[in-house]
Protein backbone atom coordinates (compact mmCIF):
# COMPACT_ATOMS: atom_id res chain seq x y z
CA UNK A 1 0.00 0.00 0.00
CA UNK A 2 1.45 3.22 -0.94
CA UNK A 3 1.74 5.90 2.10
CA UNK A 4 1.32 9.54 0.55
CA UNK A 5 0.59 11.27 3.76
CA UNK A 6 -2.54 12.95 5.38
CA UNK A 7 -2.76 15.82 3.41
CA UNK A 8 -1.56 14.45 0.30
CA UNK A 9 -4.58 11.51 0.72
CA UNK A 10 -7.37 14.66 1.56
CA UNK A 11 -5.98 16.26 -2.08
CA UNK A 12 -6.09 12.70 -3.72
CA UNK A 13 -9.94 12.62 -2.09
CA UNK A 14 -10.80 16.12 -2.99
CA UNK A 15 -9.50 15.54 -6.42
CA UNK A 16 -11.34 12.46 -6.73
CA UNK A 17 -14.57 14.05 -6.00
CA UNK A 18 -14.22 16.99 -8.31
CA UNK A 19 -12.61 14.71 -11.17
CA UNK A 20 -16.30 12.52 -10.51
CA UNK A 21 -18.92 15.90 -10.19
CA UNK A 22 -16.79 17.40 -13.54
CA UNK A 23 -16.78 14.51 -15.30
CA UNK A 24 -20.67 13.67 -14.63
CA UNK A 25 -21.61 17.45 -15.69
CA UNK A 26 -19.44 17.21 -18.50
CA UNK A 27 -21.40 14.45 -20.04
CA UNK A 28 -24.45 16.59 -19.80
CA UNK A 29 -22.38 19.82 -21.68
CA UNK A 30 -21.34 17.30 -23.93
CA UNK A 31 -24.65 15.57 -24.95
CA UNK A 32 -26.48 19.21 -25.27
CA UNK A 33 -23.53 20.37 -26.57
CA UNK A 34 -22.62 23.27 -25.13
CA UNK A 35 -18.89 21.69 -23.80
CA UNK A 36 -17.28 24.91 -24.60
CA UNK A 37 -18.79 26.79 -22.42
CA UNK A 38 -16.97 25.82 -19.53
CA UNK A 39 -14.23 27.56 -21.65
CA UNK A 40 -15.64 30.41 -21.26
CA UNK A 41 -16.56 30.22 -17.33
CA UNK A 42 -13.00 29.04 -16.53
CA UNK A 43 -11.47 32.31 -18.07
CA UNK A 44 -14.09 34.79 -16.57
CA UNK A 45 -13.24 33.17 -13.35
CA UNK A 46 -9.62 35.70 -13.23
CA UNK A 47 -10.87 38.92 -12.80
CA UNK A 48 -12.70 37.59 -9.84
CA UNK A 49 -10.03 35.89 -7.91
CA UNK A 50 -7.94 39.29 -8.49
CA UNK A 51 -10.51 41.37 -7.18
CA UNK A 52 -11.86 39.78 -4.32
CA UNK A 53 -7.86 39.73 -2.99
CA UNK A 54 -7.83 42.96 -3.71
CA UNK A 55 -10.54 43.60 -1.69
CA UNK A 56 -9.37 41.61 1.41
CA UNK A 57 -6.32 43.02 1.33
CA UNK A 58 -8.12 46.53 0.90
CA UNK A 59 -10.22 45.45 4.04
CA UNK A 60 -6.96 44.51 6.05
CA UNK A 61 -6.74 40.67 5.39
CA UNK A 62 -4.16 39.16 3.78
CA UNK A 63 -5.87 37.90 0.51
CA UNK A 64 -5.28 34.31 1.16
CA UNK A 65 -8.87 32.48 2.25
CA UNK A 66 -9.84 30.49 0.22
CA UNK A 67 -13.62 30.83 0.19
CA UNK A 68 -13.77 34.29 -0.76
CA UNK A 69 -11.66 33.64 -3.57
CA UNK A 70 -13.88 31.18 -5.30
CA UNK A 71 -16.58 33.58 -4.25
CA UNK A 72 -14.97 35.82 -6.35
CA UNK A 73 -14.36 33.48 -9.13
CA UNK A 74 -18.02 32.63 -8.98
CA UNK A 75 -19.55 35.86 -9.09
CA UNK A 76 -17.07 36.75 -11.91
CA UNK A 77 -17.50 33.46 -14.01
CA UNK A 78 -21.71 34.24 -13.72
CA UNK A 79 -21.08 37.80 -15.34
CA UNK A 80 -19.15 35.98 -17.87
CA UNK A 81 -21.84 33.31 -18.26
CA UNK A 82 -24.66 36.50 -18.50
CA UNK A 83 -22.40 38.59 -20.92
CA UNK A 84 -22.53 35.36 -23.44
CA UNK A 85 -26.54 35.04 -23.13
CA UNK A 86 -26.78 38.18 -23.80
CA UNK A 87 -24.55 38.80 -26.64
CA UNK A 88 -26.02 35.51 -28.26
CA UNK A 89 -29.68 36.69 -27.52
CA UNK A 90 -29.51 40.39 -28.38
CA UNK A 91 -26.88 40.38 -31.04
CA UNK A 92 -26.19 38.60 -34.47
CA UNK A 93 -23.15 37.09 -32.98
CA UNK A 94 -23.32 33.11 -32.53
CA UNK A 95 -22.38 30.97 -29.24
CA UNK A 96 -18.96 30.09 -30.47
CA UNK A 97 -18.25 33.85 -30.95
CA UNK A 98 -19.75 35.14 -28.23
CA UNK A 99 -17.70 32.80 -25.98
CA UNK A 100 -14.71 33.62 -27.67
CA UNK A 101 -15.02 37.52 -26.70
CA UNK A 102 -15.72 37.05 -23.39
CA UNK A 103 -13.18 34.57 -22.50
CA UNK A 104 -10.75 36.70 -24.00
CA UNK A 105 -11.84 40.06 -22.60
CA UNK A 106 -11.97 38.48 -19.17
CA UNK A 107 -8.92 36.45 -19.20
CA UNK A 108 -7.22 39.42 -20.82
CA UNK A 109 -8.77 41.89 -17.89
CA UNK A 110 -7.50 39.22 -14.85
CA UNK A 111 -3.97 39.38 -16.18
CA UNK A 112 -3.99 42.89 -15.59
CA UNK A 113 -5.35 42.69 -12.45
CA UNK A 114 -2.73 40.17 -11.72
CA UNK A 115 -0.23 42.31 -12.96
CA UNK A 116 -1.21 45.46 -11.04
CA UNK A 117 -1.72 43.23 -7.29
CA UNK A 118 2.16 42.03 -7.87
CA UNK A 119 2.95 46.14 -7.83
CA UNK A 120 1.78 46.37 -4.12
CA UNK A 121 3.55 45.48 -0.63
CA UNK A 122 1.51 42.07 -0.62
CA UNK A 123 1.39 41.39 -4.09
CA UNK A 124 4.18 39.16 -4.73
CA UNK A 125 3.25 37.03 -1.70
CA UNK A 126 -0.26 36.42 -3.11
CA UNK A 127 0.26 33.66 -4.96
CA UNK A 128 -3.30 34.06 -7.11
CA UNK A 129 -0.96 32.62 -10.38
CA UNK A 130 -1.57 28.72 -9.18
CA UNK A 131 -5.22 29.71 -10.38
CA UNK A 132 -3.97 29.62 -14.16
CA UNK A 133 -3.02 26.20 -13.50
CA UNK A 134 -3.50 24.94 -10.29
CA UNK A 135 -1.38 23.71 -7.52
CA UNK A 136 -2.08 22.04 -4.19
CA UNK A 137 1.71 22.63 -2.34
CA UNK A 138 0.25 24.85 -0.37
CA UNK A 139 -3.01 23.59 0.05
CA UNK A 140 -4.31 23.14 3.62
CA UNK A 141 -6.92 20.87 5.56
CA UNK A 142 -9.11 23.50 5.44
CA UNK A 143 -8.89 24.08 1.62
CA UNK A 144 -8.90 20.27 0.58
CA UNK A 145 -11.92 20.06 2.55
CA UNK A 146 -13.86 23.22 1.12
CA UNK A 147 -13.02 21.49 -2.38
CA UNK A 148 -14.05 17.41 -1.85
CA UNK A 149 -17.27 19.40 -0.22
CA UNK A 150 -17.75 21.70 -3.34
CA UNK A 151 -17.13 18.65 -5.69
CA UNK A 152 -19.67 16.16 -3.46
CA UNK A 153 -22.01 18.88 -3.66
CA UNK A 154 -22.04 19.61 -7.34
CA UNK A 155 -22.16 15.90 -7.97
CA UNK A 156 -25.77 15.42 -6.00
CA UNK A 157 -27.19 18.46 -7.24
CA UNK A 158 -26.10 16.84 -11.01
CA UNK A 159 -27.40 13.30 -9.54
CA UNK A 160 -30.80 15.29 -8.74
CA UNK A 161 -31.46 16.82 -12.19
CA UNK A 162 -30.14 14.51 -14.33
CA UNK A 163 -33.48 13.74 -15.56
CA UNK A 164 -34.36 17.11 -16.71
CA UNK A 165 -30.75 17.75 -18.27
CA UNK A 166 -31.34 14.79 -19.95
CA UNK A 167 -34.88 15.37 -21.78
CA UNK A 168 -33.18 18.64 -22.47
CA UNK A 169 -29.87 17.78 -24.05
CA UNK A 170 -31.87 15.61 -26.56
CA UNK A 171 -35.48 17.11 -27.48
CA UNK A 172 -36.28 20.27 -25.84
CA UNK A 173 -39.21 20.44 -27.34
CA UNK A 174 -40.45 17.28 -25.68
CA UNK A 175 -39.07 18.50 -22.58
CA UNK A 176 -41.35 21.50 -22.82
CA UNK A 177 -44.48 19.43 -23.64
CA UNK A 178 -43.51 17.55 -20.32
CA UNK A 179 -43.44 20.95 -18.11
CA UNK A 180 -39.72 21.43 -17.81
CA UNK A 181 -38.40 24.88 -19.10
CA UNK A 182 -35.42 24.33 -21.01
CA UNK A 183 -33.84 27.55 -20.21
CA UNK A 184 -34.14 27.23 -16.72
CA UNK A 185 -32.51 23.95 -17.37
CA UNK A 186 -30.00 25.30 -19.59
CA UNK A 187 -28.96 28.10 -16.47
CA UNK A 188 -29.22 25.14 -14.14
CA UNK A 189 -26.51 23.03 -16.31
CA UNK A 190 -24.49 26.26 -16.80
CA UNK A 191 -24.61 26.95 -12.98
CA UNK A 192 -23.45 23.47 -12.08
CA UNK A 193 -20.46 23.76 -14.88
CA UNK A 194 -19.78 27.32 -13.00
CA UNK A 195 -19.47 25.23 -9.24
CA UNK A 196 -17.10 22.88 -10.69
CA UNK A 197 -15.10 24.87 -12.57
CA UNK A 198 -14.65 27.18 -9.28
CA UNK A 199 -14.54 24.66 -7.25
CA UNK A 200 -11.67 23.03 -9.59
CA UNK A 201 -9.17 26.49 -9.61
CA UNK A 202 -7.45 25.14 -6.75
CA UNK A 203 -6.35 21.94 -8.05
CA UNK A 204 -6.25 22.16 -11.92
CA UNK A 205 -6.34 25.86 -12.11
CA UNK A 206 -8.92 28.09 -14.42
CA UNK A 207 -6.38 26.51 -17.85
CA UNK A 208 -7.13 22.62 -17.35
CA UNK A 209 -10.54 22.61 -15.66
CA UNK A 210 -11.76 22.39 -19.29
CA UNK A 211 -9.93 19.55 -20.05
CA UNK A 212 -11.81 17.75 -16.51
CA UNK A 213 -15.03 18.93 -17.77
CA UNK A 214 -14.19 17.49 -21.24
CA UNK A 215 -12.25 14.59 -21.70
CA UNK A 216 -14.15 12.20 -19.61
CA UNK A 217 -17.57 12.80 -20.78
CA UNK A 218 -15.70 12.16 -24.78
CA UNK A 219 -13.84 9.08 -23.62
CA UNK A 220 -17.23 7.77 -22.14
CA UNK A 221 -18.80 8.47 -25.27
CA UNK A 222 -16.52 5.81 -26.80
CA UNK A 223 -17.96 3.29 -24.99
CA UNK A 224 -21.80 3.41 -24.99
CA UNK A 225 -24.95 4.71 -26.57
CA UNK A 226 -26.84 5.24 -23.91
CA UNK A 227 -26.95 8.73 -22.28
CA UNK A 228 -26.94 7.62 -18.50
CA UNK A 229 -23.70 5.27 -18.81
CA UNK A 230 -22.11 8.08 -20.81
CA UNK A 231 -22.48 10.51 -17.82
CA UNK A 232 -21.62 7.03 -14.92
CA UNK A 233 -18.77 6.34 -17.00
CA UNK A 234 -17.68 10.05 -17.48
CA UNK A 235 -18.05 10.31 -13.63
CA UNK A 236 -15.58 7.37 -13.30
CA UNK A 237 -13.17 8.28 -15.62
CA UNK A 238 -13.19 11.53 -13.75
CA UNK A 239 -12.75 10.61 -10.25
CA UNK A 240 -9.90 8.05 -11.58
CA UNK A 241 -7.90 10.78 -13.66
CA UNK A 242 -8.12 13.17 -10.24
CA UNK A 243 -7.38 10.51 -7.53
CA UNK A 244 -4.45 8.86 -10.02
CA UNK A 245 -3.31 12.34 -10.87
CA UNK A 246 -2.86 13.48 -7.35
CA UNK A 247 -1.17 10.46 -6.11
CA UNK A 248 0.93 10.70 -8.99
CA UNK A 249 1.80 14.35 -8.26
CA UNK A 250 2.23 13.37 -4.41
CA UNK A 251 4.93 11.03 -5.38
CA UNK A 252 6.95 13.46 -7.46
CA UNK A 253 6.79 16.46 -5.98
CA UNK A 254 8.06 18.40 -8.58
CA UNK A 255 5.42 17.25 -10.98
CA UNK A 256 2.28 19.82 -10.63
CA UNK A 257 -0.74 18.74 -9.93
CA UNK A 258 -3.09 20.05 -12.09
CA UNK A 259 -1.10 19.26 -15.32
CA UNK A 260 -0.56 15.48 -14.49
CA UNK A 261 -4.60 15.13 -13.49
CA UNK A 262 -5.46 16.56 -17.26
CA UNK A 263 -2.72 14.22 -18.65
CA UNK A 264 -4.34 11.15 -16.98
CA UNK A 265 -7.53 12.02 -18.42
CA UNK A 266 -5.60 12.78 -21.85
CA UNK A 267 -4.25 8.99 -20.93
CA UNK A 268 -7.88 7.41 -20.36
CA UNK A 269 -9.11 9.35 -23.61
CA UNK A 270 -6.38 8.33 -25.52
CA UNK A 271 -7.07 4.32 -24.29
CA UNK A 272 -11.05 4.65 -25.26
CA UNK A 273 -10.23 6.16 -28.76
CA UNK A 274 -8.30 3.04 -29.14
CA UNK A 275 -9.74 0.22 -27.13
CA UNK A 276 -13.28 0.68 -27.35
CA UNK A 277 -15.08 -1.82 -28.70
CA UNK A 278 -17.85 -0.24 -31.32
CA UNK A 279 -16.61 3.13 -32.12
CA UNK A 280 -12.70 2.94 -31.61
CA UNK A 281 -10.10 2.70 -33.63
CA UNK A 282 -8.84 -0.69 -33.44
CA UNK A 283 -12.71 -1.89 -33.93
CA UNK A 284 -12.81 0.04 -36.94
CA UNK A 285 -9.67 -0.98 -38.10
CA UNK A 286 -10.46 -5.00 -36.97
CA UNK A 287 -14.38 -4.09 -38.66
CA UNK A 288 -12.76 -2.81 -42.08
CA UNK A 289 -10.72 -6.13 -42.04
CA UNK A 290 -13.57 -7.73 -41.82
CA UNK A 291 -15.33 -6.10 -44.65
CA UNK A 292 -12.22 -6.71 -46.75
CA UNK A 293 -12.42 -10.54 -46.07
CA UNK A 294 -15.78 -11.10 -46.83
CA UNK A 295 -15.62 -9.06 -49.97
CA UNK A 296 -12.60 -10.62 -51.53
CA UNK A 297 -14.08 -14.14 -50.59
CA UNK A 298 -17.54 -13.34 -52.16
CA UNK A 299 -15.31 -12.27 -55.49
CA UNK A 300 -13.54 -14.86 -55.36
CA UNK A 301 -16.13 -17.34 -55.40
CA UNK A 302 -18.12 -15.68 -57.92
CA UNK A 303 -15.22 -15.85 -59.93
CA UNK A 304 -14.74 -19.79 -59.31
CA UNK A 305 -18.08 -19.92 -60.26
CA UNK A 306 -18.01 -18.34 -63.69
CA UNK A 307 -15.08 -20.62 -64.91
CA UNK A 308 -12.91 -17.30 -63.87
CA UNK A 309 -9.12 -17.70 -62.84
CA UNK A 310 -8.63 -15.85 -59.50
CA UNK A 311 -5.18 -13.76 -59.38
CA UNK A 312 -5.17 -11.23 -57.06
CA UNK A 313 -3.10 -12.48 -54.43
CA UNK A 314 -5.08 -11.64 -51.39
CA UNK A 315 -7.94 -13.21 -52.58
CA UNK A 316 -5.78 -16.19 -53.46
CA UNK A 317 -4.53 -16.43 -49.84
CA UNK A 318 -8.05 -16.37 -48.69
CA UNK A 319 -9.31 -19.53 -50.60
CA UNK A 320 -6.24 -21.30 -50.33
CA UNK A 321 -6.35 -20.58 -46.85
CA UNK A 322 -10.24 -21.86 -46.57
CA UNK A 323 -9.50 -25.32 -48.77
CA UNK A 324 -11.22 -23.76 -51.66
CA UNK A 325 -8.68 -23.24 -54.23
CA UNK A 326 -5.62 -25.78 -54.72
CA UNK A 327 -2.24 -24.29 -55.22
CA UNK A 328 -2.63 -23.91 -58.99
CA UNK A 329 -5.63 -22.02 -58.05
CA UNK A 330 -7.82 -24.74 -59.16
CA UNK A 331 -11.26 -25.07 -57.18
CA UNK A 332 -11.35 -27.94 -54.69
CA UNK A 333 -14.96 -29.88 -54.64
CA UNK A 334 -15.23 -27.75 -51.60
CA UNK A 335 -15.10 -24.77 -53.46
CA UNK A 336 -17.07 -25.19 -56.10
CA UNK A 337 -19.91 -26.42 -53.66
CA UNK A 338 -19.05 -22.32 -52.23
CA UNK A 339 -18.93 -20.76 -55.26
CA UNK A 340 -22.37 -22.37 -56.69
CA UNK A 341 -24.19 -21.38 -53.32
CA UNK A 342 -22.40 -17.59 -53.98
CA UNK A 343 -23.99 -17.87 -57.24
CA UNK A 344 -27.26 -18.91 -56.39
CA UNK A 345 -27.43 -16.13 -53.86
CA UNK A 346 -26.54 -13.66 -56.22
CA UNK A 347 -29.48 -15.02 -58.69
CA UNK A 348 -31.57 -15.13 -55.74
CA UNK A 349 -30.52 -11.08 -55.41
CA UNK A 350 -31.12 -9.98 -58.74
CA UNK A 351 -34.78 -11.86 -59.25
CA UNK A 352 -35.63 -9.88 -55.88
CA UNK A 353 -34.21 -6.34 -56.73
CA UNK A 354 -35.71 -6.73 -60.51
CA UNK A 355 -39.29 -6.74 -58.98
CA UNK A 356 -40.68 -3.37 -57.53
CA UNK A 357 -42.59 -4.98 -54.82
CA UNK A 358 -39.46 -5.79 -53.47
CA UNK A 359 -37.87 -2.27 -52.81
CA UNK A 360 -37.83 -2.25 -49.35
CA UNK A 361 -35.85 -6.13 -49.28
CA UNK A 362 -33.50 -4.93 -52.49
CA UNK A 363 -32.21 -1.80 -50.56
CA UNK A 364 -30.85 -3.85 -48.07
CA UNK A 365 -28.71 -5.34 -50.82
CA UNK A 366 -24.76 -5.16 -50.00
CA UNK A 367 -23.40 -7.63 -52.17
CA UNK A 368 -22.18 -9.61 -49.30
CA UNK A 369 -25.23 -10.88 -46.99
CA UNK A 370 -26.96 -14.17 -47.88
CA UNK A 371 -30.47 -13.73 -48.89
CA UNK A 372 -31.01 -16.34 -46.44
CA UNK A 373 -30.35 -13.55 -43.87
CA UNK A 374 -33.93 -11.59 -44.72
CA UNK A 375 -35.94 -14.46 -46.21
CA UNK A 376 -37.24 -17.67 -44.62
CA UNK A 377 -36.84 -20.92 -46.11
CA UNK A 378 -40.67 -20.60 -47.17
CA UNK A 379 -40.04 -17.12 -48.87
CA UNK A 380 -36.80 -18.45 -50.29
CA UNK A 381 -38.72 -21.99 -52.19
CA UNK A 382 -41.18 -19.55 -53.58
CA UNK A 383 -37.96 -17.62 -54.75
CA UNK A 384 -36.74 -20.08 -56.51
CA UNK A 385 -39.59 -21.13 -58.50
CA UNK A 386 -40.58 -17.81 -59.71
CA UNK A 387 -36.96 -17.96 -61.00
CA UNK A 388 -37.47 -21.05 -62.44
CA UNK A 389 -40.90 -20.31 -63.92
CA UNK A 390 -39.26 -16.93 -65.49
CA UNK A 391 -36.69 -18.64 -67.12
CA UNK A 392 -33.56 -18.57 -64.67
CA UNK A 393 -31.81 -21.39 -63.33
CA UNK A 394 -32.17 -22.31 -59.60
Amino acid sequence: MIDIGYNATLVAIGAGLLGIAAGVIGAFLYLRKRSLVSDAISHATLPGVALAFLVMVALGGDGRNLVALLAGAALSALAGLGVVHWLNQRTRLGEDAAIGAVLSVFFGFGVVLLTVIQTIGAGRQAGLETFLLGSTAGMLRADAWVIAAGGALSLLACTILRRPMTMVSFDPEYAATQGLNPARVDMAMMALALAVTVVGLKIVGLILIVALLILPAVAARFWTERSEVVALLAGLFGGVSGTAGAVISSLAPDLPTGPIIVLVAAAVFIASLLLAPQRGVMAGALEWLRFRHRVHMRQGLLALAHGHTVYEPYTMRLLRGAGLIRADGVATEKGRAHAARAALDERRWQHLRSRSENAALAARYDGLTPVETWLTPDQIATLDREMTGSGGAA
